[in-house]
């Protein structure tokens, strides 16, 4: 997961180029800015050019962010103080694939599988996203004990970002099965990109619902992003911090599993999504107190 590169070992990575924590924690804040205009682009890029499409264009552009964000640590460059920019130019371009890459899983879904099965597969092919930011916490304080390993990191990382272009590339060739998995898959029934959005917007519960979603997104990338900062300010070491991070992944990764088959076969969607959020908001508290300067 190129987003969360540098967090895991922001204070190694503002020794290393010479900046400061803010300048490392905009390396993780672009891929969230970006995405807001940017997820409009990629939601009318799945609607009208495809799936396949857009699934190649991401990786093209993960893997061309992933090489521009080595050059700023290739000594015989010598860029000095324009090295950050090369980082954060490569995040920009990986910031661009995201939106492509998060919003294809329900479309997948919805044109490559049964009714009875898209809830599972939707739920396994967004696993991957956090399983990234769970390799990432892992991987990049494990391959950066000190700042002259970064060079290292970011090559590390270069190379699942190469290999899924070249298999997106190479082993993509449709955007729909030959044979629909259903009849809902065969008799579409929605609405052009401008016309669904506008509909969205008029709709209440969706908007409440959009929210929700959007505050809990908010939370998880701001503990995946500074988790470091606020465990190590207390003493903690990168690995511990890493640890924490990748056992807040694997309990959502454990949670998005069991849900995903247990809504599957009851159809609770609405029960189950007051359920979590109460559990989310609560979690949230604790953790707030226990954190707290008094503690």
């Amino acid at each position: 997961q190129l987003w969360l590169t540098f967090a895991p070992v922001a204070d190694k990575t503002a020794v290393y180029f010479h900046i400061s924590l803010e300048m490392v924690n905009w390396l993780s804040i672009v891929y969230l800015l970006i995405s807001i205009p940017f997820g409009l682009v990629a939601t009318w890029v799945l609607d009208s050019v495809g799936l396949r499409c857009a699934v190649i264009l991401s990786s093209w552009l993960n893997m061309t962010g992933s090489i521009v964000r080595m050059f700023s640590v290739l000594k015989f460059l010598s860029l000095g103080s324009q090295s950050y920019w090369y980082l954060f130019v490569g995040q920009c371009l990986c910031a661009l694939a995201q939106p492509l890459i998060i919003f294809s899983p329900t479309k997948l879904a919805a044109l490559w599988f049964p009714d009875h099965q898209r809830a599972t597969a939707n739920m396994i092919a967004s696993m991957s996203n956090p399983l990234g930011i769970l390799l990432a916490n892992v991987l990049s304080p494990a391959l950066v004990p000190e700042g002259k390993h970064i060079p290292l990191m970011l090559g590390v990382y270069a190379v699942p970002a190469v290999t899924a272009c070249a298999l997106a590339t190479v082993g993509i060739h449709e955007k729909v099965p030959p044979t629909p998995p259903s009849a809902s898959a065969t008799n579409s029934t929605s609405q052009p990109f401008l016309m669904g959005l506008k509909m969205l917007l008029r709709n209440k519960p969706y908007i409440i619902l959009a929210v929700c979603f959007g505050g809990g997104i908010g939370m998880f990338t701001c503990f995946s992003a500074l988790l470091e900062q606020i465990l190590c300010e207390k003493g903690y070491s990168n690995e511990f911090a890493g640890l924490n991070g990748a056992l807040f992944t694997v309990c959502g990764l454990l949670g998005a599993f069991l849900l995903g088959l247990y809504v599957d076969r009851t159809r609770n969607f609405i029960e189950s999504t007051k359920i979590c959020f109460c559990l989310s908001a609560l979690a949230s508290i604790v953790f707030a107190v226990v954190s707290s300067p008094l503690h």
